[in-house]
């Protein structure tokens, strides 16, 4: 008979072992959790910015901001400066540190009733989840509510700032979230995520009709998300004793806790030869190694890749070096849990779809696109320090045709240097 979980009593798993509830209360404790440890992370980071001193009681909505954007929300920006005058802004970044706490708490939470199961019913396991976004939906619709604020804009002194005053244009910018697409961005997350979780772990249950499917999906998802969390780990390593040597220990703690794996995916799509472009312009800047902003500081939109940032520093490829490490570590890893019945073709295959969808998603999200600008009686933006662009867009698709060829040939050296580990499905030596 197979095992199941209700969320009225708790059953016994084999052994004799008790099973977890998975009702309510523990899905209010999953979201709890996942919303508190997004909120704790955003706070640190942005206090760790700057930002507790901004005006008026900001720094409160600013936090909500950043976790509604961090989990896929919209929030738009708006100004004005009376009749004769406008702002316009627009903004698209998501601090990935915060997704990603959010992420691994949600998803450790989602799993741990679902222990010690071999196979859970299809139904079973859409209750749980359904359970979980039901409550997720009200948290976002309550943190997206209060995500709103509106600035004044320091013009300074001089010419301007009497001009402003003359014309009864104080320039103001603020912010607000598209409420509904937030709930629907925000679902959508939640769903990735939680699918993931599910064909990460190898101890949860399936069900049934999707067991055939999992010795060729769940090492490969397995080996994808352990690459990009060593380039996190690795990335930490790096800003930690950036810190400890260079200072600006604040920064960079701003950076670790909102923005650590905006750095880190690039870095990997860029090591296995991804082009991106970018460009820099006014005020703005990215917390990146100084070559980074050097190649992005153009009058035109740049380049960037490995080839053009080893015109700067030579140094710079060993990025491609690490990707190749890393990458045939993470296939070997991936060839280790599967079955010993899978052969190097298969895993080649299995390891270019995952290693593609990879370089796609993070491609996707890594994206950066900020524009600010004044104009007063029609006239385009000001300059000075009232407008700015940032920009930086990955070149799609060719980065996720490395991904395929990338993977391909990993995937066959890992199954080779694989082949001496005793696996499922064959004895031990």
């Amino acid at each position: 008979m197979r095992p199941r979980i209700t969320s009225e009593r708790p059953g016994r798993a084999p052994g004799g072992r008790p099973v977890a509830r998975h009702g309510w209360p523990a899905a209010l404790a999953v979201v709890l959790a996942a919303s508190i440890a997004m909120l704790a992370v955003a706070a640190a980071g942005l206090w760790a910015a700057g930002t507790a001193d901004l005006p008026k009681g900001a720094f409160g909505p600013v936090v909500l901001a950043t976790v509604v954007t961090a989990v896929g929300g919209t929030v738009d920006l708006s100004g004005n400066a009376g009749d004769l005058a406008r702002t316009n802004a627009g903004l698209t970044v998501v601090p990935l540190s915060v997704t990603l706490v959010g992420a691994l708490v949600a998803g450790g939470g989602f799993l741990r009733p679902l222990r010690h199961r071999a196979v859970a019913g299809a139904g079973e396991l859409a209750g749980w989840a359904a359970r979980i976004a039901v409550l997720w939906l009200l948290a976002l619709t309550g943190l997206a509510s209060g995500a709103r604020h509106t600035f004044a804009v320091d013009v300074g002194s001089g010419v301007l700032s009497a001009l402003t005053d003359a014309l009864d244009a104080a320039p103001r910018a603020g912010f607000t979230t598209d409420v509904p697409r937030t709930a629907g961005f925000g679902l959508l997350w939640l769903a990735g995520m939680l699918l993931l979780a599910l064909l990460v772990s190898r101890g949860a249950p399936l069900p049934g009709r999707l067991l055939r499917f999992q010795a060729s999906v769940r090492p490969a998802a397995y080996a994808m998300v352990v690459l990009v969390l060593a380039y996190v780990a690795l990335a930490l390593v790096i800003a930690l004793v950036a810190m400890v040597t260079r200072g600006h220990a604040r920064q960079t703690l701003a950076v670790i806790l909102l923005g650590l794996p905006n750095l880190a995916w690039p870095a990997l799509t860029l090591g296995l030869g991804a082009t991106w472009k970018g460009r820099v312009d006014g005020p703005f800047g990215l917390p990146v190694p100084k070559v980074l902003a050097e190649v992005l500081r153009t009058p035109d939109v740049s380049t960037l890749n490995l080839r053009t940032i080893s015109a700067h520093d030579g140094r710079w490829w060993w990025l491609a070096g690490v990707a190749a490490v890393l990458l045939a570590a993470a296939a070997f890893l991936m060839a280790a849990r599967s079955p010993a019945r899978i052969r190097a073709r298969q895993h080649a295959l299995h390891l270019a779809v995952a290693l593609a969808l990879t370089m796609l998603t993070l491609c996707l999200t890594c994206r950066v696109s900020a524009h600010y600008g004044l104009s007063l009686l029609g006239i385009g933006d000001l300059g000075g320090n009232l407008s700015g662009e940032l920009l930086l867009e990955p070149v799609l698709w060719p980065a996720v045709g490395l991904g395929v060829l990338w993977g391909l040939v990993a995937g066959f050296l890992g199954a080779l240097l694989a082949r001496p580990v005793p696996r499922r499905g064959e004895p031990a030596a």
